[in-house]
């Protein structure tokens, strides 16, 4: 794990998930997910949006800040189905499912509305990848 995600992710528990730094403020959620090859445990700290109307989703983006390849959790998550978040000082199971096509478009732009840096990573991948959203919904 970089310095940088070890830093973030004990500030995230230090502070009942709150972060300061460029994410001050924002959602944050922790991915827990086993490496599809490795089945070694990794954390992965980024920021998510609450679904409008039902509480047990939240969505994240894997937009590795805009890099022209897919963050090594997404593929993790999605090959695997399921996962773990840590949401404030809550832990629980999680199902994953991608969203895609007009409904996929319409929670991105909400995001990027809210935070202006999502766009900026929609231009720089553009005709290179989509950004995939992915739902995680609070497993029963």
């Amino acid at each position: 794990m970089s310095d940088w995600n070890a830093n973030v992710i004990t500030q995230f528990r230090e502070n009942e998930g709150k972060v300061g730094g460029n994410f001050e403020g924002a959602p944050m959620v922790l991915l827990h997910h086993v490496g599809r090859r490795s089945g070694q445990e990794f954390i992965a700290p980024t920021m998510y949006l609450a679904d409008e109307t039902d509480p047990a989703v939240i969505y994240v983006f894997a937009s590795k800040g805009g890099a022209p390849t897919n963050p090594d959790w997404y593929r993790n998550l999605t090959a695997a189905g399921e996962g773990v978040v840590e949401v404030g000082t809550e832990t629980y199971k999680v199902t994953v499912d991608e969203v895609t096509g007009a409904e996929r478009d319409r929670i991105y732009a909400e995001q990027a509305r809210r935070y202006p840096g999502f766009a900026e990573y929609e231009v720089r991948t553009a005709g290179i990848r989509t950004i995939p959203v992915l739902k995680l919904t609070r497993a029963s």
